[in-house]
This record gives C-alpha cells, structure tokens and sequence, in this order.
C-alpha cells in the first residue's frame, strides 16, 4: 500500500470503527450478505484491489480496513443493478453513468441508516477518497445536480417519492 492510500485510508470510516454487525443488518434486508475477510488477505471480488469491498454472486467481502463508503457503493451495485446481471455477478458491476450516479445517490441515503456515518460523514469520506463529481465535491453533487439520480432511483422502485428506501433489488434492465 502507498503512503498516500495509507493517508486516506485513516482519514476515512472503516468496517472495524462502524462495526460489521451494523453493516450486516442494514444489507440484509437486500439479501446481500457481508462476508468478513482476515486481515492482510486478498479480498475476493474487488474490483479495485487493497482494503475495497469485493462482489461475488450476493455476498460483498470486506476487511476490517475496508471503508464504510466502498461497502456501501459496492452493496448499491448490487441493489441497482438488472436481476441478469446480479445473476452473473463477479467483481466487476459494470452498469452505465446513470446507474453509477444512482449507486453513489443511494450509498449515501443508506449511510443515514448507519450509527455514526450519516449524511456528512459519507460525503467527506467519498471526497476523501477520490470520488470525482464535475461540481468538485461529492455534496455539491448530491445537493444541487442528483435530481436525475434520484429520479433513476424511484423510476426503478429502489426509493419512494420522499427517497426513503424501499428495501428492494432492482428487476430487470429498464
């Protein structure tokens, strides 16, 4: 790990300060099943490789070091995508710019749900970590240019009309 990604990773939540218990009874209620990964082992399914949360199939990988805010993007691919393609699922999500907007909408509209992360924490942490918005900030983005994420969102039944979740999986590729 590079001394920058070390920087960051102490500067974000992790699993370990959330707590795993939270984590898991949140993602239950999607059939989505956190499965803990010794410390120092390569994390199945990571698309990105170090401490970030990995997909396989309805179970997410994480460690101990793994951050708050790659568990929970992680866990909204899975919510936001096509039952086809949660079918096949295997460390890469894939999906298209709107279904990766409405992955990062609903990330942070579960982080409410978590002791301890809310709605600011996320935010500074997606920041933190690099997420790129063309606003310059991860709030900027969800405050003032989400509209069509949030409108993807309940299109699809993943939130209601006051974008609370509806604690289901998306269906088929709309």
């Amino acid at each position: 790990m590079s001394t920058s990604t070390a920087a960051v990773q102490s500067a974000v939540m992790t699993v370990a300060e959330l707590g795993a218990t939270a984590l898991a009874g949140l993602l239950q209620r999607y059939g989505l099943a956190p499965v803990p990964v010794a410390a120092g082992d390569e994390i199945p399914g990571s698309f990105w490789g170090e401490s970030e949360a990995g997909l396989i199939g309805n179970r997410l990988y994480i460690r101990s070091d793994t951050p708050v805010h790659s568990a929970l993007h992680e866990a909204c691919h899975y919510i936001c995508m096509d039952s086809d393609r949660r079918s096949g699922l295997h460390t890469d999500a894939g999906g298209d710019y709107a279904e990766e907007d409405a992955v990062c909408y609903l990330q942070v509209l579960l982080a409410v749900r978590l002791p301890g992360v809310g709605r600011d924490r996320l935010l500074a942490d997606m920041d933190a970590w690099g997420y790129s918005f063309r606003l310059g900030s991860a709030r900027r983005w969800f405050e003032t240019d989400a509209g069509d994420a949030l409108a993807w969102l309940q299109r699809e039944r993943l939130v209601d009309a006051h974008a609370n979740p509806t604690w289901q999986l998306r269906d088929a590729a709309g």
